[in-house]
């Protein structure tokens, strides 16, 4: 198991502590797993890391650092659409799929101390699994991340520093801290890692359901979730276990849109935009480092991209509290994204939907 750098095709060990290749590219992982069946699962472990025969871990390090992430239910919320409650999490979020295995990569490598840039939820969970291994921890948020999050990453021991600008600026400031002072650079869009975690959300729908449905709406900014989802959806079909692709429902709001711009004009890489303000703070992404990966997945599979409506996504969020459901903005918008998509496309049945954040964490 390497590092393969996507640029130049440069190979690196997976105990490198460089966050990308020397020319610029980003690693993606020389990893083939087992080809996925279910009798390869073991059913006594109640977590994602019962699918650990398919995950690149290098040890047992996974052991002393799950939380008891994964294993959320699917529920219906009505004749056309399941829920696949990803919020029922250590933190609140999805991200903690993607976490646990690249914290437990860390901890199998003798991190000390990382850092991590997010909207929130990645770096509540980097957050809760570094300090669950006893690694140190900084996390830089953009002005505007909301506070319960700030207040959520500080309860677990981590330096929470708030950036003022852009999602993207806080990027570029944390990515200059590691590189200035050699920290590990843990985040989630940089490192594969994280996408063999979040490549088990596709895995528990097929184990849950006994296969996929027809539809699966996601949301993308970075594209933590999609990518994973993707390589999930690959490996399904190598294995010869689904002979049809879902359609995929790629999201993203109106004000921040560079991918859904990039898909309607034939593109290969994201659009140049100026982001504007929007309720859905975790996809607010104006620069997504994989957006070529993203697009070419795009391209193979046939996915459609479709607009949360921004002045939607506070009615999304009404409907599925009216039924039960309490989720944060982002999510949210993932609902008023399936709703203008059968406003645009029909009726769309048997339809799964992501609900990646729990509502108190952007009560704001």
């Amino acid at each position: 198991m390497e590092y393969v750098c996507t640029k130049c095709g440069k190979r690196e060990s997976v105990t490198t502590r460089a966050a990308k290749c020397a020319c610029g590219g980003l690693w993606k992982l020389d990893f083939t797993p087992p080809e996925f069946d279910l009798d390869g699962i073991d059913r006594n472990q109640w977590s994602m890391f019962r699918y650990r025969r398919f995950l690149a871990l290098r040890d047992e390090s996974w052991r002393g650092i799950t939380l008891g992430e994964g294993m959320t239910p699917i529920v219906r919320l009505d004749g056309n659409v399941l829920l696949k409650m990803d919020y029922f999490m250590p933190t609140l979020s999805f991200k903690d799929r993607g976490a646990a295995v690249l914290i437990a990569h860390c901890k199998s490598i003798g991190v000390e101390k990382v850092v991590q840039d997010s909207s929130g939820n990645a770096g509540n969970s980097v957050a809760a699994y570094c300090a669950r291994a006893g690694i140190g921890c900084e996390i830089f948020v953009p002005e505007g991340t909301s506070p319960k999050k700030i207040d959520m990453i500080r309860a677990h021991g981590a330096t929470c520093t708030v950036v003022p600008g852009t999602r993207d600026h806080c990027a570029d400031v944390c990515r200059e801290k590691a590189e200035r002072e050699g920290l590990y650079y843990a985040n989630h869009v940089y490192n594969p890692f994280f996408y063999e975690g979040t490549k088990t959300y596709l895995y528990e729908v097929y184990e849950q359901l006994g296969r996929l449905p027809r539809n699966l709406v996601i949301p993308v900014g970075n594209g933590t979730l999609f990518l994973g989802v993707m390589r999930a959806l690959d490996e399904l079909i190598a294995a010869g276990l689904v002979d049809k692709a879902p359609q995929i429902i790629a999201l993203q709001t109106e004000t921040c849109d560079p991918l859904l711009r990039a898909w309607e004009r034939g593109g290969t890489a994201p659009a140049e935009i100026e982001p504007r303000p929007t309720m859905a703070e975790g996809i607010a992404i104006g620069k997504p480092m994989r957006g070529g990966e993203i697009l070419a997945y795009a391209r193979k599979y046939g996915v459609r991209f479709v607009h949360a409506p921004e002045d939607k996504i506070l009615r999304a969020r009404e409907m599925l509290a009216q039924k039960g459901v309490y989720c944060e903005h982002t999510t949210a918008a993932n609902y008023a994204a399936y709703l203008n998509y059968c406003r645009l496309y029909g009726d769309t049945p048997d339809t799964l939907i992501t609900m990646c954040g729990a509502g108190l964490k952007s009560d704001h």
